[in-house]
């Protein structure tokens, strides 16, 4: 759904937060931590500009752990009770999935005014790294997931998926695993319209940042951080609309099809990420 932008990693781990990764509360304790190591992938900060980043991190982190993440345990809520009813239906999964963007959006927003700011004050120098580590980023895509034979590219994302389902629901059934291959099946060459997009957007993303003392700056930003679908590729548009749809698809089918024993590690997972947030103990943000 949100592919990671790791310029702005605020952005990329509070929304792998939102998704409800694995020991939540470490994770998030430990974010002011994660983030400069992360960034220093794609940005070699100077001095003054790390000060700056550190301090303006903590007040993200505050305003998120103070206004957003009781917002989070409600939808944690939502998506349990979906489970304990058995209504894991398609107009059920579309509603949290509504919510969820609306979550990571309002994060967007939130940092759009820091990462301006951010970038306002690279110079040519750290513009060039930037590119170049991103280019870098996108051909180590490229050949991952463009490269290899279309049957290959179906074979490894249904790998991929039955992994991710393998940690939430335990093991998968012979007819579990046959309907996760034909989701991937289905998907084809759904990778080339994903890559074709994010190298677009990235272009766009560099372009706009070495024009970072125009006037119309802030707004190419906000444009490029809040309203991303505006500047998707209509290839990436309409594979979009299908990859949510038959992900909704394979998730109802795949609970149709759960066990007493999956649907209890189901909900013990999505306790065990409601239990890390409501663990948490929300810093201050500095004056």
């Amino acid at each position: 759904m949100l592919r990671r932008l790791k310029l702005l990693v605020v952005l990329l781990t509070l929304g792998l937060v939102l998704a409800g990764c694995n020991r939540v509360g470490l994770a998030y304790r430990n974010l002011d931590v994660i983030i400069p190591w992360t960034l220093n992938d794609y940005l070699d900060m100077n001095a003054g500009q790390k000060s700056w980043f550190n301090d303006t991190l903590k007040q993200h982190l505050a305003w998120h752990c103070t206004t957003q993440l009781p917002g989070y345990l409600d939808w944690l809520d939502r998506l349990q009770r979906m489970v304990d009813d058995n209504q894991v239906t398609d107009a059920a999964l579309q509603a949290r999935t509504v919510e969820a963007k609306q979550a990571i959006a309002d994060v967007a927003r939130e940092i759009t005014p820091s990462a301006i700011q951010l970038l306002q004050g690279l110079d040519d120098q750290q513009v060039k790294e930037m590119n170049d580590a991103l280019a870098k980023d996108l051909r180590k895509r490229q050949d991952e997931y463009l490269k290899p034979p279309l049957k290959q590219q179906i074979k490894e994302r249904a790998e991929r998926m039955n992994k991710r389902l393998d940690a939430w629901m335990g093991p998968l059934s012979a007819s579990q695993q046959n309907r996760v291959m034909a989701w991937s099946t289905e998907l084809g060459d759904q990778n080339t319209a994903w890559i074709g997009n994010r190298a677009h957007w990235q272009a766009q993303f560099i372009d706009a940042v070495k024009q970072r003392q125009s006037a119309d700056f802030p707004q190419k930003v906000q444009q490029l951080l809040v309203d991303r679908e505006s500047l998707w590729t209509p290839e990436y548009r309409a594979a979009y609309a299908q990859t949510e749809a038959a992900a909704r698809s394979l998730i109802v089918d795949l609970m149709a099809q759960s066990s007493a024993q999956q649907r209890i590690k189901l909900t013990q997972k999505i306790d065990g990420v409601r239990g890390d947030f409501k663990a948490l103990k929300c810093l201050k943000a500095a004056n």
